[in-house]
């Protein structure tokens, strides 16, 4: 399981500047589709051969004029509790501030480790006056300049060597993994029990009781898997914290360590912001998805007009990727909670499917020439071949063209489109390269 980073600091000190920084090796894959103006939170990030994921605290305190010291505390508590390493951010040009000792009497409590970096170092002048933040007790501060990458690389060395070795304790003997991922009080822990038919997993009624990730092997009725369930946020003198940066936090390691998500949406709350955040980690890390809208016993509106719109509802904040199933449930009544499972073998399965180059080939070809992509300049594009890569996590099909780089995003999106109407890759994120022939 990736090693997870988090950056703390004071507003404006470059906390999102660094984030950007570092996590650019992995920026080109990233597009900016709309909808998705809250995902600079979480990125990976690959140097020297080791991959780790990154999170940037910034982005969660809400109403940037107004930041209340509070939620920045609770933030860097929270990062501490989560985080296998702390990078913590200070300004050079301002100095040390209140809100800068604060934080560094959490952090020296914490116990793991934490690296200090003074940013906007542009010169050596500069670079005397990092000395001060001796002060803070942290240690050494790693001079940077997070807007003009100084220093970036040797940052990157030190938390190389300060990230303790990855835990691999989750199981590996080739069984599918289904993470149980949603925002708190959504029913995670609830439907869990409901599949496993005993109170394996604490449920209460107050969000996050479920501490930490819990592997919950299932074997019966012809299924044989893994569960895990990352109900677990809080601990119990953590009730005023932050939840939904803390969910997110939690579901980080969950996502990246499933196979399958099963997204719990509450049916008497709607999509909300914090289950479109905790979709976009999913579809970041390409896992596949079952959505479940839970608590359905509880909505007093059930006519198939009704789910029509919710469902519609869904796709269209999810968009583009909208190929996946959404199962209306409730665990409390055990309302098709089967389906459920049904769903999440039938999403691993198609993740595994390969197509024939020849079939591929016979069923894409035709459809192209007949919707060949737009010619740009004068310049007539054609697409002769395609293929799907062999041993790839996820299906991934490539498509030879003599000039690639004049196809864009809504023509790969028609091929994708076209690959999905003839195979079935439903609930799979699919790839879609273009290559020179």
């Amino acid at each position: 399981m990736p090693n997870l980073v988090a950056i703390v600091g004071r507003p404006n000190v470059g906390k999102s500047t660094l984030f950007n920084r570092l996590t650019q090796s992995r920026r080109a894959i990233v597009s900016d589709t709309a909808g998705t103006t809250r995902d600079r939170q979480y990125g990976k990030c690959q140097w020297g051969g080791k991959e780790f994921s990154i999170v940037d605290t910034g982005g969660w305190v809400v109403n940037s004029d107004d930041i209340f010291e509070d939620a920045i505390r609770k933030q860097v508590l929270v990062a501490t509790e989560e985080a296998d390493l702390v990078l913590f951010l200070v300004d050079v040009e301002t100095g040390i501030t209140d809100l800068d000792e604060d934080v560094a009497n959490i952090l020296r409590r914490a116990k793991l480790p934490v690296v200090l970096v003074a940013n906007k170092v542009d010169n050596s002048g500069e670079a005397y006056e990092a000395a001060e933040f001796y002060k803070l007790g942290l240690g050494e501060p790693q001079c940077i300049s997070a807007a003009t990458g100084g220093g970036t690389g040797d940052l990157l060395d030190l938390i190389i060597s300060r990230l303790p070795a990855e835990n691999n304790e989750t199981p590996d003997d080739g069984l599918p993994r289904f993470a149980v991922v949603g925002r708190p009080n959504a029913g995670k822990s609830s439907i869990i029990n409901a599949f496993i038919g005993e109170e394996r997993n604490i449920v209460t009624e107050i969000a996050g009781t479920t501490r930490d990730s819990i592997y919950t092997r299932f074997n019966k009725f012809g299924f044989d898997f893994y569960l895990v369930d990352t109900a677990g946020i809080r601990k119990k003198n953590k009730v005023s914290e932050d939840l939904e940066f803390y969910s997110v936090m939690r579901s980080i390691r969950a996502i990246e360590n499933s196979d399958v998500c099963i997204l719990m949406i509450d049916a008497t709350r709607g999509i909300e912001a914090q289950d479109m955040n905790i979709f976009q980690l999913i579809q970041k890390n390409n896992k596949s998805l079952v959505v479940v809208v839970n608590k359905w016993d509880l909505v007093q509106e059930k006519s198939q007009k009704a789910i029509d719109t919710f469902k519609e509802a869904i796709r269209r904040r999810m968009a583009p990727f909208v190929d996946f199933p959404i199962i209306f449930a409730s665990a409390l009544t055990k309302q098709r909670i089967f389906k459920v499972l049904e769903a999440a073998k039938l999403v691993y399965q198609n993740r595994k499917s390969h197509v024939g180059t020849s079939k591929l080939n016979e069923v894409m070809l035709p459809i192209i020439e007949a919707t060949p992509p737009p010619s740009i300049k004068g310049k007539y594009i054609k697409i002769k071949y395609c293929t799907q890569l062999p041993n790839t996590q996820i299906p991934s099909f490539v498509f030879y063209a003599n000039l690639p780089q004049y196809i864009k995003e809504p023509y790969r999106r028609f091929l994708e489109n076209k690959i999905r109407e003839n195979w079935s890759m439903h609930g799979c994120p699919i790839n879609v390269f273009i290559r020179q022939k």
